[in-house]
């Protein structure tokens, strides 16, 4: 398996050896951001029993929130493909904007103007200091990839992803797309 080099933009599959992680154990991250400070991204995959009304009860909105990752996890985040309509989003790469002018989306929820596979919620986000990431992957915690669905990807996110990425990279891969989470209930 050929892996890239970490950019805006890819995805970072978590290896089956990093089992027991807590916060990415079976992880599709989303780089939104790396560069010599540091890196920035949001765990796709991992939907938590909450939606978006459970933490803005003045939005009425059943939008998913899903775990972007261990850090600052009192905070909402939020991808989306819509900046034609949320002023001062940041691209991350294919079509894929995070952040933006918060009240603007939450007039857009109210009025119903905005649809899930626009825009993704996070409570919290995954971090690496400057060269942290790069340690990970030299001791092989990810498998970076490049993000094939550009930005189809927000409202496809579902738990079953890292699977599938398992089974799209085949050869050893396979093994580990059926291995139950747990490896005790093997």
């Amino acid at each position: 398996m050929i892996s890239l080099k970490p950019t805006k933009g890819v995805l970072l599959v978590a290896e089956p050896s990093i089992i027991g992680d807590v916060s990415f154990n079976r992880s599709v991250v989303l780089l939104a951001e790396h560069n010599e400070n540091g890196s920035v991204g949001f765990i796709l995959n991992k939907p938590l029993e909450y939606c978006l009304r459970d933490f803005l009860p003045e939005v009425n909105s059943d939008l998913k929130v899903y775990n972007g990752g261990p850090v600052e996890q009192d905070n909402l985040y939020f991808i989306h493909r819509v900046p034609d309509l949320i002023p001062d989003s940041i691209e991350i790469s294919n079509g894929i904007y995070w952040g933006g002018d918060f009240n603007t989306i939450l007039d857009m929820l109210e009025n119903n103007t905005l649809k899930e596979d626009q825009i993704q919620f996070f409570l919290g986000y995954s971090g690496w200091s400057s060269e942290q990431l790069d340690e990970e992957l030299e001791v092989h915690s990810w498998v970076v990839t490049s993000n094939e669905e550009k930005n189809s990807i927000i409202g496809k996110c579902y738990k079953d992803y890292w699977k599938e990425k398992m089974i799209e990279f085949g050869g050893d891969y396979l093994i580990w797309s059926n291995a139950p989470e747990n490896p005790n209930f093997n």
